[in-house]
């Protein structure tokens, strides 16, 4: 099994493409290793690697993000170690169904009067705007909109990422407000 690394543009953050589906249908984010060793047992691995603060599954990718100590050249064969024994393994990506999964992503908020504003939004992220931010080892989802502003989550290698800002406000709001002029700004949520 070979297993590909790109570099994210979050210096603290590290792509991994192990060639075949990670995820099959939607995205996990975990930032705490006991919520992670409960809902995955790839994600609760990684995080026994010392340095390990953040763990994220895409359709065919992973991205983890490191604290500040370890230097990417130590901790990268631990990593690289670690998804291939769990691929060798057969065992499942994420736990069976119910077993501690990551908070649902359906606390969405919006005037229903907006409803058709929403739904430009939303399949402007879907088709525009999330497959560029995977290539990153990121994604970014809808959480809600209120009088001209736009509230998105930004997971994986977007969380924490020195430049997200520039691609929520030049990058994502520009987007939008090109093709929404309803929305004013674009701020992002936890």
């Amino acid at each position: 099994m070979f297993i590909q690394t790109e570099a994210t543009p979050n210096p603290a953050t590290l792509k991994f493409l192990p060639g075949r589906v990670v995820l099959e249908d939607g995205t996990a984010d975990f930032r705490e290793a006991a919520a992670a060793a409960e809902a995955s047992p790839l994600a609760g691995r990684l995080f026994e690697v010392p340095g390990v603060t953040g763990v994220f599954f895409g359709y065919d990718f992973i991205t983890v993000t490191k604290d500040g100590e370890p230097d990417w050249q130590h901790l990268k064969p631990a990593i690289l170690g670690t998804i291939m024994e769990h691929f060798m393994s057969g065992q499942p990506v994420m736990a069976p169904a119910g077993a501690g999964l990551p908070v649902s992503e359906d606390g969405e908020f919006y005037d229903e009067a907006d409803e058709d504003i929403v739904s430009t939004i939303k399949e402007l992220l879907e088709t525009r705007v999330r497959p560029a931010v995977a290539q990153d080892g990121g994604d970014i989802t809808f959480r809600g909109y209120e009088k001209g502003t736009v509230f998105l989550h930004m997971k994986g290698a977007c969380a924490g990422c020195p430049s997200s800002t520039a691609t929520l406000k030049h990058g994502i709001q520009n987007l939008l407000h090109h093709f929404v002029p309803e929305v004013r700004q674009v701020e992002q949520v936890l």
